[in-house]
């Protein structure tokens, strides 16, 4: 079952605090980006943002699960109503990853 996209807006709205938020369409759900960065997936209308340390110790409860069959775990955000909460996990997160490779031409 695919997000609904007035759901992928309003996640994408409520990270907007920790820079540009992209949403991009893949494999029928979403990866959602800051500032050219993947730091989550949007998959059956559920936020799922990648693990890192600095993330967890932000997170007010801790949920591990994979967004799709066969996918490694990711935090499940639940409370996606706090856009100061979520914007404060990805920028956390964001500074944690490593830079997008850049793409040959």
């Amino acid at each position: 079952m695919a997000s609904n996209a007035d759901f992928v807006q309003f996640i994408a709205d409520q990270c907007g605090g920790a820079g540009e938020i992209v949403a991009r369409k893949m494999f029928g759900d979403y990866g959602i980006y800051c500032d050219g960065k993947i730091f989550g997936l949007i998959c059956d209308d559920c936020f799922y943002l990648k693990p890192t340390e600095a993330a967890r110790a932000l997170l007010r409860t801790e949920e591990l699960r994979p967004p799709y069959e066969g996918a490694k775990d990711y935090f499940y955000i639940a409370d996606v109503d706090d856009s100061d909460y979520l914007s404060a996990l990805v920028r956390e997160t964001c500074k944690a990853l490593p830079e997008p490779k850049k793409r040959k031409k």
